[in-house]
């Protein structure tokens, strides 16, 4: 698959969720790619800033031979954000039942809280 074209389809379908402004190659990162030539399939996250309002969108696409499906969100994060975490391990279930747990105990003294787990 040519990620070139890939990419200017993206520029000419795309638009800001927030202004509607159609996004530009030159504001467009890919942060990770996934290609499976066998089957003509390919997922591709990608980072995009809007040239007009600045905003910042995260998009999924995922192409599976003629179909292409696209999932967007709007971040906070930067592209160099967005590269620097896209490699740190995922949540894992323990984890996110401990955060709700000390969630639930939470009385609003970060110090405290911080300083007992330490």
């Amino acid at each position: 698959m040519d990620l070139q074209k890939i990419m200017q389809w993206l520029e000419a379908m795309l638009k800001c969720p927030i202004c509607s402004t159609k996004y530009l190659v030159e504001q467009t990162r890919v942060i990770s790619s996934q290609q499976h030539m066998p089957f003509n399939e390919a997922r591709i996250l990608i980072h995009s800033d809007c040239a007009k309002c600045k905003s910042s969108v995260m998009f999924n696409v995922e192409i599976r031979g003629p179909q292409v499906y696209s999932v967007g969100m709007v971040t906070d994060l930067t592209s160099a954000d967005s590269m620097k975490f896209k490699d740190f391990s995922r949540i894992s279930t323990d984890e996110l039942i401990n955060l709700h747990l000390t969630l639930q105990e939470f009385q609003g003294d970060f110090v405290g809280t911080i300083a007992g787990q330490v």
